[in-house]
C-alpha cells in the first residue's frame, strides 16, 4: 500500500501535533506548584469571667513572658508524639500562630488578670509606679512547656507549664515574694493543628485562672 504525498503530509502533521502536546504537558508538569496556604491560629475570643472584689487596688506589673523551656519564641505550633519519641519536639509545616506564642500567652494572661485588678505591661510601668512613691508587685512568667502532645495517632491534648515568680519592685530592686509552677492539659477535639491550637488556648485560659487565684491568695 502506497501513501500519497497528501496522506504523508497529513500523518506527519498529526504526529507533530501529538509530539507538541506531549512536550506542552511535560513543560506544565515541570512548572513549580503553588504552595498550600499556611493556616494561622490564635486563642480565639475569651469567655468573660464574673468580676469579683479586687484583691488589691495597686497595679500589677506583668513582665514580658519568657520562653525558657521551648526551642525559640517563634510563631511555630509545636507537637510531640508521646507514642513514638516524647523527647522530640516537632513544628507543624502548614500552621502558625498569628504572633509569637509568648506574646499570645502574655496577652491572654493580661486579659484575664485585668478583670480583677489593674495590669501594666513591662518595666516602664514599674518605673512609673516608683516615681509616684508606690512599690508595685511584678509577675514574671517563664514558659517551660507549650505544645500539643499525641498519646496516639487519634488522641492528643494541649499542654502549658510555666513558672510564675511574684516580686515587689522597690527603689533598691525587686524583693522576692512567692514562686510556683502552674500546669494545665486540655484535650484536643481533632488530631491536627486546629485541634491543637484550640486545646493549647484552653490550657492557657486554665493557667491564667490559676494565676488569678494564686495572686489573690497572696493579696495581689
Amino acid at each position: 500500500m502506497f501513501l500519497t504525498t497528501s496522506s504523508r503530509i497529513q500523518r506527519g502533521g498529526r504526529w507533530a501535533l501529538a509530539v507538541s502536546a506531549l512536550a506542552l504537558l511535560a513543560a506544565c508538569s515541570a512548572l513549580p506548584q503553588k504552595p498550600a496556604p499556611v493556616a494561622r491560629y490564635d486563642f480565639g475570643p475569651q469567655v468573660p469571667q464574673t468580676a469579683g472584689t479586687p484583691a488589691n487596688t495597686m497595679p500589677l506589673i506583668l513582665a514580658n513572658v519568657r520562653a525558657a523551656g521551648v526551642p525559640d519564641a517563634s510563631t511555630a505550633i509545636h507537637y510531640r508524639l508521646a507514642y513514638a519519641d516524647v523527647r522530640e519536639l516537632r513544628p507543624y509545616t502548614q500552621a502558625r500562630w498569628t504572633m509569637q506564642f509568648d506574646q499570645l500567652i502574655q496577652q491572654r494572661v493580661r486579659d484575664t488578670l485585668s478583670q480583677q485588678r489593674a495590669v501594666v505591661l513591662g518595666d516602664d510601668g514599674a518605673m512609673q509606679s516608683l516615681h509616684r512613691g508606690v512599690s508595685p508587685a511584678m509577675l514574671r512568667l517563664d514558659v517551660e512547656e507549650f505544645d500539643q502532645v499525641f498519646e496516639s495517632t487519634t488522641s492528643s491534648y494541649g499542654a502549658l507549664r510555666l513558672r510564675a515568680t511574684l516580686t515587689e519592685v522597690t527603689p533598691k530592686g525587686e524583693r522576692w515574694l512567692a514562686q510556683q509552677v502552674f500546669a494545665a492539659k486540655q484535650p484536643a477535639a481533632t488530631a491536627d493543628a486546629a485541634g491543637g491550637a484550640a486545646a493549647m488556648g484552653a490550657a492557657t485560659d486554665q493557667v491564667a485562672q490559676q494565676l488569678d487565684a494564686w495572686l489573690r491568695q497572696n493579696g495581689r
